[in-house]
């Protein structure tokens, strides 16, 4: 199983490229199976920043629980209808399997056959002599099994109800016990012996097998053909021979055709749901119309593997994708506070610094290496780092940031003065996005003292739409954080001019009396030199909650 790179539920700019570059970075070093992906598609600020780039949006995943089709084994074989014993058992041996579902030609799911099944075939009705010598299957079958060679074959392919004789007997005694069967479903094998083979080809049985690897006599093989006798040489003994002719009977009549099967759709607790009670030892895993696409064992089904994570942006649960809580997570790379929830059962690596962008740590990690990012790489990590500390003038930049941004510089081919101008005049959420999509654009969840809140931040030249839509804001704010179950919803909208915010609260308590900025209207303050949600308005409302509760 791959690992995914992730950036945050509702990812800006700086989680997109990160996820990205970092992905890049671990396909050339330690994880050559790093896929980068994110919670949500990106945003028209990150759209732009991606189609510059050249690079391809990460792959969009919603829940990191696996599926059935995640975790079911792809190389599978099959058996079919009208496939004998001895095909099935192989393939089952070869692939160390028990049972092995049954297809038909359009790859739909017709029925189940274990070992055991197969088993009934050899001993199904040992006290009747007719039934017990009964095998059902054709020439061709037993001629492909016993690895023979036909002298003569009418009919190789005609499916057959053969009565199996062995001439082991005396010439008298075999005619005598012969003249009590059908002819044409007579199959004798025997060895190198006129006085069995004569009688047999007279009566005109079905097929004589000759076994030891001895022919017919030319005489004999002309009789063969006047009686309408099929003649198979054999090259084992006559014991083997005869327990080969019993395997190359049709699978048919022991497939259980009662059976269950998981939709590849299926998430894992859904699937172990339909597994848990079933005796059936494998579970065909199949598409929606039926077709299989995998084989699961329960074991597959009960105890799955884990996803496995990169958490980029991020290190808090509440903020990672939906499963998160379920997967392995392998490494942590990021710039902000630490949260909670986050677990690993062994050690792994967690970098977590104070700089302005977790694009600033993953392109430190590729000069580290020594390996220098392909331009349109360089340019998502420089966008990441524009983004996130407002082209370098955002109180989170530290001289980290200014110094991997001039080392990018140098790889980026275009002029990052005007690209980033650009950046900041493209995508403005207020002008192209709903109230609801406003929202939910760049918004985290957060845990303080039991108060559960989100803060969500977009970037504008200027407040003028802001102004026009305020009010549609301000309800989507508080259906945000009624459908989220949370005490309250900020939306805190940056003016990369002024370099200053409104911050907008879907309510407000007795706490804000303390906030000691400019209350502008209902929920509404002006926050003068406030552009880093981070570094600046967390830290506001964490100091504000904490007050409260005391």
């Amino acid at each position: 199983m791959s690992v995914l790179v992730f950036g945050h539920r509702n990812p800006d700019t700086d989680a997109i490229c990160s996820a990205i570059a970092y992905a890049d970075l671990l396909q050339q070093t330690t994880r050559p199976d790093a896929i980068a992906a994110c919670c949500g598609a990106p945003n028209k600020r990150t759209e732009y920043v991606l189609d510059r780039a050249g690079v391809a949006a990460p792959r969009i995943v919603m829940d990191v629980r696996p599926s059935a089709e995640d975790v079911c084994r792809r190389e599978i074989v099959t058996a079919s209808f009208g496939d004998s014993f001895h095909e099935a058992y192989q393939r089952m041996q070869r692939a160390d399997l028990r049972a092995i579902p049954v297809v038909g030609s359009d790859r739909k799911v017709v029925g189940v056959l274990s070992v055991l099944n197969l088993m009934d075939l050899f001993f199904h009705d040992e006290g009747d002599s007719i039934k017990s010598r009964t095998v059902t299957t054709c020439l061709q079958k037993i001629h492909d099994v016993l690895g023979g060679s036909f002298q003569h074959v009418l009919d190789p392919q005609q499916r057959d109800e053969l009565l199996v004789m062995v001439g082991a007997m005396s010439a008298e005694g075999f005619t005598d016990r012969m003249q009590q069967y059908p002819a044409d479903r007579l199959i004798v094998v025997c060895g190198d012996r006129p006085t069995i083979q004569l009688p047999a080809i007279e009566h005109g049985v079905r097929a004589l097998v000759l076994t030891g690897g001895f022919k017919l006599s030319s005489g004999l093989v002309e009789l063969a053909r006047i009686r309408r006798v099929s003649v198979i040489m054999s090259p084992f003994d006559t014991v083997n021979t005869t327990l080969r002719i019993k395997s190359s009977q049709f699978i048919d009549p022991v497939v259980d055709t009662d059976f269950v099967t998981v939709s590849g759709k299926a998430s894992i607790v859904e699937a172990r749901a339909v597994v848990e009670r079933s005796p059936q030892p494998v579970f065909p895993v199949v598409d929606d119309d039926g077709c299989l696409i995998g084989l699961s064992f329960k074991s597959d089904l009960i105890n799955p593997p884990r996803q496995k994570l990169v958490l980029v942006d991020h290190n808090e649960l509440a903020q990672a994708v939906s499963g998160a809580e379920d997967a392995e997570i392998v490494e942590v790379l990021d710039h902000h506070r630490l949260g909670g929830g986050l677990k690993s059962q062994q050690p792994i690596r967690f970098i977590n610094e104070p700089v302005g962008s977790t694009c600033t740590l993953v392109a430190r990690q590729f000069r580290a290496s020594g390996i220098e990012p392909k331009p349109g790489i360089a340019l998502c990590m420089a966008s990441g780092i524009i983004s996130d500390t407002l082209f370098l003038r955002s109180p989170t930049t530290t001289d980290i940031d200014r110094d991997i941004l001039a080392w990018l510089r140098g790889l980026c081919p275009i002029d990052l003065d005007q690209y980033a101008r650009e950046f900041f005049e493209i995508g403005s959420a207020l002008r192209s996005s709903t109230p609801a999509g406003v929202i939910s654009e760049d918004c985290k969840e957060f845990s303080e003292q039991g108060v559960r809140f989100s803060i969500s931040q977009i970037e504008e030249t200027g407040f003028d739409l802001f102004w026009e839509r305020k009010d549609d804001l301000r309800t989507a704010l508080e259906d945000f954080a009624t459908g989220h179950k949370l005490d309250f919803s900020a939306l805190l909208v940056t003016d990369v001019v002024s370099n200053g915010s409104l911050l907008l609260l879907s309510r407000e308590s007795e706490a804000w009396e303390e906030i000691n900025y400019p209350r502008l209207d209902r929920g509404l303050y002006a926050l003068k030199n406030v552009v880093s949600r981070k570094k600046q308005l967390l830290p506001l409302l964490s100091r504000l909650i904490q007050e409260a509760k005391a």
